[in-house]
């Protein structure tokens, strides 16, 4: 069957839904057409840029029937930049469109059809609420060019003052865009894999005020490094400059070896009334409002006594783990990242925590490993990366079959997924709780609540 649209051409287009990206989906003749900024109930005129079999991809020439949920991005960028691909919706809507992408994974992946998803809690303040920015750095007509990298795709698009960042960020890139130019340093190119610098990755405390600066470098040494701190420093809350060390062949921003140049080589913050310290390669929530409002949740569901043994798998920096202690009688936090389970330790002691323990490892190594020591928790919490708990440490999870398990996800499609084998394997799921970490984007967080059918 041939396309009923063809490539350059310009055609008319209803928007009935929206997909996981933000993109519009309208219809023509039952073809479909992805409309990136589009919104549910717009008619638009579309320029078609990509036609497949079966569907095609266009760009927005004209709005005829403009959304009431339609507001003009606040960002100059927004529509190249690769992040904020809803800044052209309300709030409102943004919520609205988070809560439905999280049922309709559940309901599509998870083949689960009775299960109430709840409203997405939003923020009072949807804009500069990002504790951490990874700037990549470019050349563009000779002079170094630091923003982010604009859709599905490694071209830098040049940003001075993200609207999602915290806003000491604006004058840290001033400061990196002089010390670039004025000392002629060379960017990493990644063709050809010279160039020394390559990322700037920044965290701030949004409690404590303090910043860290990381520049990641394509080798051992930053060139006139000492100017760079001299300038760094008159920035207030600087708390400490650090090198990153990546002399590898990938698109994985930070390498595994890391040295202070100044200062601390860590910040520290609070969630709540508790105090982390965070390093560079730590993972660790980057909205600080809405992080305490996720744990808080995930806390609450677990509806811990007193008596309860906790397994925080995925652990962290021991976030949720800390958490969770003050209501439980012990917990075990799993993560495979070294430095991470050095700041998980060291923030327990901070915190006076001493009914917490870490376990350095995999997961899909260390859970097994627990369950043939006859380890039995009666809550598991999860928070896996986006692409969801192994395989290994879900069948570990049933077998030991904890009343609990509370399950926090970044990514609903792998959520669903994994959702789709635990009650296969008895379970049932009994909260589904979105919370929105990341305003402006299609990301959200949630927390699910499952609980145990029957015991063995």
């Amino acid at each position: 069957m041939e396309s009923p649209v063809k490539k350059n051409q310009e055609y008319v287009v209803d928007i009935v839904g929206m997909g996981s990206e933000g993109q519009g989906i309208g219809k023509l003749d039952d073809f479909t057409v992805f409309v990136l900024g589009a919104i549910t109930g717009e008619t638009v005129k579309v320029k078609m840029l990509k036609v497949k079999k079966n569907f095609a991809y266009g760009k927005i020439v004209d709005i005829i029937n403009k959304s009431d949920f339609r507001v003009k991005p606040p960002c100059p960028v927004a529509g190249r930049c690769g992040g904020c691909s809803l800044q052209h919706m309300t709030y409102e809507a943004q919520l609205s469109f988070k809560t439905k992408r999280v049922k309709d994974c559940i309901e599509r992946i998870g083949r689960l059809k009775c299960v109430d998803v709840l409203p997405t809690i939003g923020m009072d303040k949807p804009f500069h609420y990002r504790n951490k920015a990874q700037f990549p750095v470019s050349v563009y007509n000779g002079r170094p060019v630091i923003g982010f990298y604009a859709k599905r795709s490694h071209n830098v698009v040049e940003c001075d003052n993200c609207l999602l960042q915290h806003s000491v960020n604006a004058e840290i890139v001033r400061v990196f865009k002089s010390f670039l130019t004025e000392n002629n340093i060379s960017i990493y190119d990644e063709k050809t894999h010279k160039g020394i610098v390559r990322h700037i990755v920044t965290r701030v405390g949004f409690v404590t005020g303090e910043v860290m600066v990381c520049v990641v470098i394509n080798g051992e040494k930053l060139p006139h490094v000492e100017m760079l701190v001299e300038e760094l420093i008159k920035i207030e809350g600087m708390t400490g400059i650090v090198i990153n060390i990546n002399r590898e062949k990938t698109n994985v921003i930070l390498g595994k070896k890391t040295k202070t140049v100044w200062g601390k080589g860590y910040i520290e913050d609070y969630i709540g009334k508790i105090k982390f310290n965070i390093s560079p390669l730590s993972f660790f929530q980057v909205n600080p409002a809405q992080t305490r409002v996720l744990y808080e949740k995930a806390v609450e569901l677990a509806k811990l006594s007193g008596n309860e043994n906790v397994l925080d798998i995925y652990c962290g920096i021991g976030t949720i783990s800390i958490f969770m202690a003050q209501k439980a009688k012990s917990v075990l936090g799993v993560e495979i990242v070294d430095e991470a389970i050095e700041d998980a330790k060291k923030n327990a002691a901070e915190n006076s925590v001493e009914n917490v323990k870490f376990r350095l490892g995999a997961a899909e190594d260390i859970i097994p490993i627990l369950h043939n020591e006859n380890f039995s928790p009666d809550v598991v919490v999860v928070d896996p990366p986006r692409k969801g708990c192994d395989e290994k440490v879900l069948n570990t999870i049933a077998e030991m079959r904890p009343q609990k398990i509370v399950y926090i996800s970044c990514e609903p499609a792998t959520l669903a997924r994994d959702l789709k084998f635990l009650t296969e394997n008895g379970f049932s799921v009994n909260t589904v709780q979105p919370v929105d970490q990341f305003a402006n984007t299609v990301s959200i967080e949630v927390v699910v609540l499952l609980t145990c059918e029957k015991s063995e």
